[in-house]
């Protein structure tokens, strides 16, 4: 059947009823989509009014180390003597004051309070105290703000992670990097703005996800590009054989004048973002290799940072890329470190991971700074929550672990506009309770906006309806450990 007039004029097109319906179909939606894009449009011309070109933006970047599996602020950076006292005493109900409880430890009989096995000292000009695990950190403690009084609102690892990383339990969310981007751009063609990488764990361990660093409802050029361990850092960065650089031009233009036919016809944003990264992944293949070629680095900056830098993949290894990285333009750096999750075996396993983390981290700070780079880039070190005062499982003399605590934790910062050789925030005598000057996980991600220049409130974007932005409808700068 044929919709048209009975007789047609010459030359007239009759349409098919399925081509009819599909034009038709596509004129309202090219109409939504032009509102939409009017909207964004419109978003994109007045993106300059969330920033703040005054004291606050003092970075430009930033290094996000991220320990996943909640490192024990109780072992390494919150020291808490009283607890020797009380220690293999039940958890008295005072402190824990009906607060809720994972349930692998919700049905023991009994919670006994278990000192750290290790000694602090303090350090520095600043008299930081920290553990003896950490005698690299502890080189840095003038350089380093130590925040203690961190606090969330997950309780268990995924939603707590997700939490960290986009300001929301519940997946889907931009992530933080995607939001940088989105609000800054990119400062090199050649590279991502967003590069992720990912090191240590071992079977069993907390699993991350590629949600955790999307663009979520941003446009997908925004999220982050993860970097492999290994002699191809990216997926078919190579040509493959008997394609040269010619002929892989020549197959990209052809293929973006196709995606811009069907933009023409669509108006969809997603098809804006499939050609510019096409071509950014074509510039790639020149930046990258050059990037992840570490034997220009010196062997002495290779054993500043551990032997683990030779071993492409490792955190060492990754922190000297993240230097690199930095210094060739790149907006926001994320590497993720697993297999702190020590619920059995602490003392063992947290060695494990300072004596893999510990030097490189240190490492990264001080390189930044010798290269004038530190006072503009901004450095995070953190977990997604922290652990209790009290023993999962059996205690023993020489072993111990510990469950899931988002009450408290701790994380550092450096550069970027943060107030040097400072501890701030303060927990009770059982690390149980933030006492004094409490951090949301939504007040450390406005404060990370602010040492950006960016004003969190203002840097949104609309989505279905309603207005979004990375602290939700929460967070508050802590103007305290700025400078």
């Amino acid at each position: 059947m044929k919709i048209g007039v009975a007789v047609p004029p010459t030359g007239q097109r009759l349409f098919p009823r399925r081509e009819f319906l599909e034009r038709a179909a596509g004129g309202i939606g090219a109409s939504a989509w032009a509102t939409l894009l009017a909207g964004q449009a419109q978003q994109a011309g007045t993106a300059g009014s969330f920033l703040d070109s005054g004291p606050l933006a003092r970075a430009k970047r930033v290094i996000f180390l991220l320990q996943s599996g909640a490192p024990s602020q109780l072992d390494l950076f919150d020291p808490k003597p009283r607890l020797r006292r009380a220690h293999g005493q039940d958890l008295p109900p005072s402190v824990r004051m009906g607060q809720r409880l994972t349930s692998m430890t919700s049905d023991q009989p009994t919670r006994p309070i278990v000192s750290s096995m290790f000694r602090f000292a303090r350090h520095g000009t600043s008299g930081m105290g920290l553990s003896e695990l950490l005698p690299n950190t502890a080189q840095i403690c003038d350089e380093i703000c130590l925040v203690r009084s961190l606090h969330t609102e997950a309780i268990n690892h995924d939603p707590a992670i997700t939490f960290m990383q986009t300001g929301s339990q519940q997946a889907g969310r931009p992530s933080i990097g995607a939001w940088l981007g989105y609000g800054l751009g990119a400062e090199n063609e050649n590279l991502p703005h967003f590069v992720v990488m990912i090191s240590g764990g071992s079977p069993g361990d907390q699993p991350l996800f590629g949600r955790l660093w999307s663009a979520g409802f941003l446009p997908s050029r925004h999220q982050g590009v993860k970097f492999r361990g290994g002699r191809e850092p990216l997926l078919y960065l190579s040509n493959p054989a008997g394609i040269d650089a010619q002929m892989r031009r020549r197959l990209l233009d052809a293929q973006a004048n196709l995606n811009r036919l069907q933009f023409e016809r669509y108006a969809d944003p997603a098809i804006q973002s499939r050609i510019e990264q096409a071509e950014l992944a074509y510039r790639m293949q020149t930046s990258v290799p050059e990037l992840t070629d570490l034997s220009a680095e010196s062997a002495e900056t290779l054993a500043f940072y551990g032997e683990d830098a030779r071993t492409p993949g490792t955190y060492a290894a990754n922190c000297l890329l993240a230097r690199r990285l930095i210094e060739r333009g790149v907006r926001f750096v994320q590497l993720f470190h697993r297999g702190w999750d020590h619920h059995l075996n602490l003392p063992t396993r947290i060695q494990g991971k300072c004596r893999e983390t510990d030097q490189a981290s240190a490492a990264l700070v001080l390189d930044l700074k010798q290269r004038g780079l530190l006072e503009d880039t901004l450095v995070v070190w953190a977990g997604e929550f922290g652990r209790t005062a009290y023993c999962q499982g059996e205690l023993t003399a020489e072993n111990y672990g510990r469950d899931h605590h988002p009450r408290c934790f701790s994380a550092w910062l450096a550069g970027g506009g943060i107030r040097p050789g400072f501890v701030y925030g303060k927990t009770d005598d059982f690390s149980y309770n933030i006492v004094e000057n409490p951090v949301h996980v939504h007040d450390l991600q406005a404060t990370i906006l602010a040492c950006l220049g960016i004003d969190h409130e203002r840097l949104v974007y609309r989505f279905r309806g309603r207005d979004y932005r990375l602290t939700d409808v929460a967070g508050q700068v802590v103007n305290d450990i700025l400078l």
